[in-house]
């Protein structure tokens, strides 16, 4: 007994003095955006393989036949696969000096669903508040150029401590052939707000706030098969790093974060997908019930 209230008491003095540290100012160095700027591009360069090879677009396709078949069953049956990645260059780990790389994938399932109907969600970038609240907070269109989209998003993230950001991300959609589509999404801009929706809410200076979210990349895929749509996300981010002396408390919370938004996130396009799917029917079906008119000798007389 005094030895669990010894390890409680010792939990919540690290967590304190945590949260005292990484609510500290935190500047984003040179060195750390040009290591983390080699791991995009290795990554990218595996990624533009991956595209070109339909056999093996989805990260599911990469695993033993028997297990791929399991895998994809347990997605179609509602669950998410979801799992860490590390890039490494010529088999060797890639380091971030003063940063951690956050990388992640997670594949899920939309039943019933065709491909054009999910893109219609994921480019309707003026809904995202309404689709996937409360990570996103307020969403705007700022500009489309054909396959080109340019959007503000208010992000929101509630764990340890709370932080919400200003962002402006740059989206392209590739259409690879009828059934695959493939979007790339990079933040051109992330702020830090503090005191978010205060009077004296202000935006900290960009790369040198508390260093949650410097930078983030999203690398979507889907493929549509004849009972829906399977949607790949992975997730890359880059933080400020982590002290070895709290490795062993924050490293469970920086795995957790990731994860839980990539399978939320999922099952909230799921929700916007069916929605938007009924609201479409219900409005056929008004149409369809509506009085048709035909002219006749001037007067107007209903049709049954």
């Amino acid at each position: 007994m005094a030895c669990c209230r010894s390890t409680l008491l010792l939990c919540a003095i690290a967590s304190t003095l945590l949260t005292a540290t990484v609510t500290r100012a935190s500047e984003l160095k040179p060195r750390t955006v040009e290591a983390f700027q080699h791991y995009e591009a290795v990554t990218e360069a595996r990624i533009r393989g991956e595209l070109a090879d339909p056999q093996h677009f989805l990260v599911l396709d990469s695993l033993p036949d028997e297990q791929k078949q399991a895998e994809i069953a347990r997605v179609k049956g509602g669950q998410v696969y979801v799992r860490s990645l590390s890039t490494k260059d010529d088999g060797k780990k890639i380091e971030i000096p003063d940063g951690l790389a956050h990388h992640w994938v997670a594949v899920g399932f939309i039943p019933r669903a065709r491909l054009e109907q999910v893109l219609q969600v994921a480019q309707d970038f003026n809904h995202h508040s309404d689709f996937f609240k409360p990570d996103v907070q307020r969403s705007e269109l700022l500009s489309r150029d054909a396959d080109h989209f340019r959007v503000y998003f208010r992000l929101y993230r509630k764990s340890i401590v709370t932080a919400v950001y200003n962002t402006e991300f740059a989206v392209d959609f590739t259409k690879p052939d009828a059934t695959h589509e493939c979007s790339l999404g990079r933040a051109v801009r992330i702020a830090e707000v503090r005191n978010a929706g205060e009077k004296d809410e202000r935006e900290l200076p960009v790369g040198n706030d508390r260093g949650f979210l410097w930078r983030l990349d999203l690398y979507t895929r889907y493929v549509e098969v004849d009972d829906g749509v399977l949607v790949q996300i992975e997730f890359l981010g880059l933080s400020r790093g982590v002290p070895a002396i709290f490795a062993w408390l924050v490293n469970p919370y920086v795995k957790s974060v990731p994860r839980d938004y990539l399978a939320g996130y999922i099952g909230q396009l799921n929700k916007a997908v069916a929605a938007q799917t009924q609201e479409k029917e219900r409005l056929n079906a008004e149409t369809q019930r509506a009085p048709r008119y035909e002219q006749s000798e001037g007067r107007a007389s209903a049709v049954p």
